[in-house]
């Protein structure tokens, strides 16, 4: 067997093995799972997270999915907290201790200090017969038959489940908090992301609001629709809406040799123009021109005309549609 296709080989069998261990850890949801949700609902203190080893990568990354999605959250090392960390544990919080053997020295040395300040611990852990599985209020199963390590050494599906197991709580925790996107929106103020959640089409106005009245003759159209550099204009009968032009409906009345010279704005316009409100997302905006295959909507307060947005006002934002 080629080099080549070891890897692949090895590849595959290290996503079946994690992916088996994911499929058995679903097994073990259950009552003390139902439990340590209740008990971090019913308290609004923090949670700390504690671990050493590579259960601390995956505890630091837990931190940020909780703190994310609204539940505060602090990580501790271990090794860190018998030198002083300790202090950062306050009253109520709850500790969750992540330790696949459950067994670690620094694990241990902890465990009845946290118990002695009266707080509560929820153990993740691959050993239901360990010290940390014996001495915890709540105990969370992530064993695992094998790592995908072939030499069952590297932490690997082990750690695999110990993320999803703690990404399930934070899941369970947002629903039962009717946690909304525009919740998410409040923690995830920048990044695309944020920006899909936050923006509003109103922001994106460039303040230029093209428009023709609808008596105009072809002159002023094109005129307008070159200074305001938005692609189109709107024409209006007495500030009412009653349609848009595009540089393309022009380039396709050229293309099939009409004579526009003589024209007005009301033989030209499209008198069923797309809008949005401008209190809608940018990124529905965006999602809505893509569906209607256009490049332009019109921009309304209730019927009042604000202007118009075009897609590359969004997409330069950075906002773009998955």
């Amino acid at each position: 067997m080629n080099r080549s296709s070891e890897i692949i080989k090895t590849a595959k069998s290290v996503i079946d093995i994690e992916c088996y261990s994911i499929s058995q850890l679903a097994k073990k949801i259950g009552d003390e799972f139902v439990e340590a949700v209740s008990l971090i609902l019913s308290s609004e203190a923090r949670l700390i997270i504690a671990a050493v080893g590579k259960s601390a990568n995956i505890a630091n990354k837990l931190v940020a999915t909780f703190n994310s999605t609204g539940q505060p959250a602090i990580f501790l090392h271990a090794a860190d907290a018998v030198h002083g960390d300790l202090g950062s544990i306050q009253e109520k919080d709850i500790v969750i201790c992540i330790s696949k053997s459950g067994d670690t020295e620094e694990i241990k040395a902890i465990i009845p200090l946290i118990k002695n300040m009266g707080n509560n611990i929820i153990a993740i852990t691959g050993n239901k017969n360990s010290y940390l599985a014996k001495e915890a209020n709540i105990l969370l199963d992530s064993s695992v038959e094998k790592e995908a390590c072939p030499h069952n050494l590297a932490p690997t599906s082990s750690t695999t489940a110990q993320l999803v197991l703690g990404d399930a709580l934070a899941v369970c925790l947002l629903k039962c908090k009717n946690f909304s996107k525009e919740d998410f929106a409040r923690f995830h103020p920048g990044g695309i992301l944020g920006k899909r959640l936050r923006i509003t089409v109103k922001e994106l106005l460039t303040g230029r609001v093209p428009f023709v009245n609808i008596d105009a003759d072809i002159n002023k159209v094109i005129v307008e629709i070159s200074e305001k550099r938005l692609g189109a204009t709107v024409v209006l009968d007495k500030g009412i809406i009653r349609g848009i032009i595009t540089d393309g409906d022009l380039r396709r009345m050229l293309v099939k040799g009409i004579d526009i010279s003589e024209l007005k704005a009301t033989d030209i316009m499209n008198n069923n123009p797309k809008k949005v409100d401008s209190s809608s997302l940018a990124y529905n905006a965006l999602k809505y021109m893509k569906e209607q295959n256009i490049s332009q909507l019109v921009v309304i307060n209730k019927t009042e005309y604000l202007g118009i947005i075009h897609m590359h006002d969004i997409l330069k934002e950075g906002i773009v549609q998955q």
